[in-house]
């Protein structure tokens, strides 16, 4: 295992957001949560000294056409601090992309699903697990 070449100064719960308008769709959505489907997304900012503030974003929505549908969302911010030998964009966006979501991701999916449980859908689990090795490669192949 190679030593970490950053450090995480603070992560917190940046936003989260659960809308179910009523009970109609309340009702709906609990017969048909399972086809919702997770989205991922990344974006990263640098503060100053080699400081980054890393927004992940997960949503889980219906990206069919229903007209009742729930809506979840919430964002995660990390805020890192680069070691000073890291001077490449390259080995930077390993680090966001990668490293670091690896290391907070657990924790984030823990509050995601307490948010869909506490929103009345106790039976919800991700299955989905995301590899994020995977997606840095996709991202640069």
């Amino acid at each position: 295992m190679m030593s970490k070449n950053y450090k995480i100064l603070g992560k917190y719960i940046k936003d989260m957001s659960s809308e179910t308008p009523d009970i109609e769709t309340y009702l709906f959505v609990r017969e048909y949560i399972s086809k919702y489907q997770l989205n991922i997304e990344i974006i990263s900012k640098a503060l100053k000294d080699k400081i980054v503030e890393i927004n992940t974003t997960l949503k889980f929505e219906d990206k069919k056409d229903n007209k009742k549908k729930s809506y979840f969302e919430i964002i995660y911010a990390t805020v890192i601090k680069v070691d000073d030998e890291i001077n490449d964009k390259k080995s930077l966006e390993k680090i966001i992309l990668c490293d670091v979501q690896k290391e907070i991701y657990p924790e984030l999916e823990k509050s995601f699903l307490n948010l869909l449980h506490s929103s009345g859908y106790p039976g919800i689990k991700l299955e989905k697990k995301i590899d994020f090795e995977e997606l840095y490669r996709q991202k640069y192949n």
